[in-house]
């Protein structure tokens, strides 16, 4: 199986190790970041430094004239990834012999929605999302689809993986979080994610609801949970909370917003990209589900894309409703491999077996950055098993 893991540039640029060493790992591929979100991360074998803050989200390269007017544009890193650093990076990586793809994160920005805030997701109760631009609004999405197709198509890149390109709610890694108080389940985070943004209420309008009403009904079916009932989970559960009319109208509304996002960001990266340019989206096979793997409808997005990258920490089973849509698209098994962040790479080699047996042509590894050493270790071992 063709492995590939992920890096950021900072990984690479300044240490003339770092290329051979995620060679010598038996990947094929690094899946490069070229636009990413804020994070602060661990750089363990750095020769000049340990950790990277990345202020904001941003464009690890320069941009092109495309955004010269526009209010809504990427933002430019500091010195966590100064100038070039993607291509800096993507040159040292495809001289140690592996396939460079770009990894861009889309609908997840932060800054954005500090700085435009009538961007941001809206829940039922007014409250704004920031990290959550809505995917509904004209100019985000003309916003998204360009950014995907600058961010993706840089040279030395022979395909892209597109992230978060969908619905963004509540669940999100926010400084000093403190939101897991009450756990809301599969159907109450449903409701949390669902905007009410002024796009949003047309929208939901254009499906027979009263936005007004139905804002109102989102409260009313949410309240049993704060007060600690149990949440059945599922699609059923958003039907027994907030009624199958309700539930039918909003998912309605937003699975087509999602997927003509997902097929103007792919048809325009596709129109951009030389040929065989390869194009995978981070999906979840769930349409209903927000977050950095987007939820998609498998015959859709296969139909659309070359392919998906899929999240397996929790096993393999996401990975089943891909199997066999399309002979010959990519279906990429997403492992957490850093150990102290909950990945286990001393049962990669299983985990990809079972993988295999669920459908999965590929892997990808999550962080190669980020690993300890005794991680890379594992990895390395398991992948020369592979």
């Amino acid at each position: 199986m063709k492995a590939s893991a992920f890096v950021y540039p900072w990984d690479v640029n300044g240490d003339p190790e770092a290329a051979a060493r995620i060679a010598g790992l038996g990947v094929r591929q690094a899946t490069l970041a070229s636009a990413y979100h804020s994070t602060r991360a661990l750089t363990p074998r750095h020769p000049r430094h340990r950790i990277v803050t990345a202020e904001h989200a941003a464009v690890l390269y320069p941009t092109d004239p495309r955004w010269e007017g526009r209010s809504l544009r990427p933002y430019a890193a500091g010195d966590w990834a100064p100038g070039d650093a993607f291509g800096s990076a993507c040159a040292e990586l495809g001289g140690a012999g592996l396939e460079v793809h770009t990894w861009v994160v889309l609908a997840h920005n932060s800054r954005l929605g500090a700085e435009h805030p009538d961007t941001s997701v809206v829940n039922a109760y007014g409250d704004r999302y920031p990290w959550a631009p809505c995917i509904a609004q004209p100019a985000t999405r003309a916003y998204l689809v360009d950014l995907a197709v600058e961010a993706a198509v840089r040279p030395g890149a022979a395909g892209t993986e597109l992230e978060s390109l969908g619905w963004y709610g509540l669940q999100h890694l926010h400084a000093h979080d403190k939101t897991g108080g009450v756990p809301l389940g599969d159907a109450g985070m449903y409701l949390m994610a669902l905007c009410f943004c002024g796009t949003c209420r047309e929208g939901y309008g254009e499906q027979g609801q009263d936005a007004d009403a139905l804002a109102a009904a989102v409260r009313a079916a949410l309240e049993p949970l704060w007060q600690g009932a149990p949440d059945d989970g599922g699609w059923a559960g958003v039907e027994k909370l907030l009624g199958s009319e309700r539930a039918a109208a909003t998912r309605a509304w937003r699975d087509e917003t999602a997927r003509t996002l997902q097929e103007s960001a792919v048809r325009a990266v596709r129109s951009a990209a030389p040929e065989g340019f390869q194009i995978l989206l981070h999906a979840d096979p769930v349409t209903y589900h927000v977050g950095a793997n987007a939820g998609v409808d498998p015959e859709h997005v296969l139909s659309v894309a070359d392919g998906v990258v899929v999240p397996c920490a929790g096993g393999p089973d996401l990975l089943r409703p891909f199997a066999g849509v399309r002979e010959g698209a990519v279906v990429a098994a997403n492992f957490p491999v850093v150990s102290g962040m909950g990945g286990s790479p001393g049962t990669l080699a299983a985990d990809a077996a079972r993988a295999r047996e669920a459908g999965a042509s590929e892997l990808r590894l999550y962080h190669a950055g980020l690993a300890s050493d005794g991680d890379l270790d594992a990895i390395r071992s398991a992948l020369a098993r592979l």
